[in-house]
């Protein structure tokens, strides 16, 4: 190389560094670069994986830099060249999983918008059910402590533990917003006539049962501070209502007679127990359930005592909108709440703001005879006051310590489960 050539170079690092034009450089000296400044930005909404392995550009490997109309940031904040990992590939240059070193199942290998780094959806800690149709970023392009959130800027993972809500008494009663002062009295029922026997027997229905909260209100607390931890880590605030935003679809769309088909009505005695479900919550009396987080399975929810079949567990709540509004969303916690016919109208719950404990209960897969055991949960969805409504119920008795699973996709069959656990 000419002198000449290498000092026009040398002059255009300089320029691309801040300095002016003028300023004189010897054509065999190396300019000394300011730092380039590190911000952070933090990103939201993905499950959290293990670390995967770095590799860094040393000295001799930093490529020359280049005009600054060519010069990309994948992310919002930029980092220097020696802190981007080096994606792993193979001898035909196709990118290889971080996690498992394999380049198969090339449809499932996830490439960080940030650093090019590959790793499989099934390799991932915990793992995703499908590819984001967005952007995705690994654990070495962020710094973040959220899972399962969303940002503007893309899907990026956790790779801690999430921080603990405090165990303290206002404090959870502030976030859950429960009522103070004493509980009002619970209506008595009026002595019922005795009807006399029919000669034609008729099968007897089952019950739904509410739920017993925990006698100790230290474990209350505890339990209502796991719920609180793992909101507070994915972004969301606490709801155990369907809410109607503006934008989305208004309530006036959710009406059970334009299910196709038709949709089953809640008893009525059913009905005043899921209402007694409701008051209880609202004064403290929890569910006897913890929120706690898994490295595979992320947040999930296991029983703090034992549970009677047909006890209600939950109401599935959030956002509702329309189907159409949804069909290219990351989400992976939305529940079908109306099938309507036409489908234009139909609707989903979008927990991704406004959830309840329905969120972090896991589903299981449907692929395996193993996975298909652990469904100790039924998801169904009724018509109560017109309006379509979706429970969680017990459909067996369930152990303490004993982790909550139902089916994600009843008769549609549209989740991906082949890689939960």
């Amino acid at each position: 190389m000419s002198p000449s050539i290498r000092a026009e170079r040398v002059e255009n690092s300089a320029r691309l560094a801040g300095f002016p034009r003028s300023t004189p450089f010897a054509p065999k000296s190396t300019p000394v670069l300011p730092p380039l400044p590190i911000t952070s930005t933090i990103h939201s909404d993905a499950h959290p994986t293990v670390p995967l392995s770095r590799s860094h550009l040393t000295a001799a490997q930093t490529p020359p830099m280049g005009p600054a109309t060519q010069q990309r940031h994948r992310t919002r904040a930029r980092r220097p060249a020696t802190s981007k990992p080096r994606p792993t590939v193979d001898d035909d240059g196709d990118v290889r999983c971080e996690a498992c070193g394999s380049g198969d199942d090339a449809d499932e290998l996830l490439l960080c918008d940030g650093c090019d780094c590959g790793v499989h959806i099934f390799c991932l800690r915990p793992i995703l059910p499908r590819v984001p149709a967005g952007d995705w970023f690994c654990p070495s392009c962020t710094t973040t402590t959220t899972t399962s959130a969303k940002s503007g800027a893309g899907t990026v993972i956790q790779t801690k533990m999430p921080k603990q809500f405090p165990l303290i008494q206002t404090k959870i009663v502030d976030f859950f917003k429960i009522q103070r002062g004493p509980p009002a009295a619970e209506p008595t029922e009026g002595k019922k006539r005795k009807r006399k026997a029919l000669v034609v027997s008729k099968k007897k229905s089952r019950k739904l049962l509410p739920f017993t909260p925990s006698e100790d209100p230290v474990r209350r607390l505890t339990q209502m501070a796991s719920l609180a931890t793992a909101l507070t880590a994915t972004g969301a605030v606490f709801s155990n209502d369907l809410t109607y935003v503006p934008g989305m679809a208004p309530r006036s769309a959710n009406s059970a007679a334009l299910e196709a088909g038709g949709m089953q009505v809640l008893p009525r005695e059913d009905v005043e127990t899921l209402s007694l479900c409701k008051r209880m919550m609202e004064r403290g009396e929890w569910p006897p359930l913890l929120v706690v987080f898994d490295p595979v399975e992320g947040f999930t929810v296991e029983a703090d005592k034992c549970i009677k079949d047909l006890t209600i567990i939950t109401e599935y709540v959030g956002d509702v909108d329309y189907l159409r509004n949804r069909e290219h969303d990351d989400g992976d916690s939305m529940m079908t709440l109306l099938s309507a016919s036409p489908s234009s109208k139909s609707l989903v719950v979008c927990p991704d703001k406004r959830s309840n404990i329905a969120r972090y209960i896991n589903g299981i897969n449907n692929h395996t005879p193993e996975g298909r055991k652990k469904q100790n949960l039924k998801c169904v969805r009724y018509a109560v006051d017109g309006e379509c409504r979706v429970l969680l119920v017990a459909n067996r008795d369930i152990s303490k310590g004993e982790r909550l699973y139902y089916d994600y996709n009843g008769s549609e069959h549209e989740y991906p489960t082949h890689h939960f656990v």
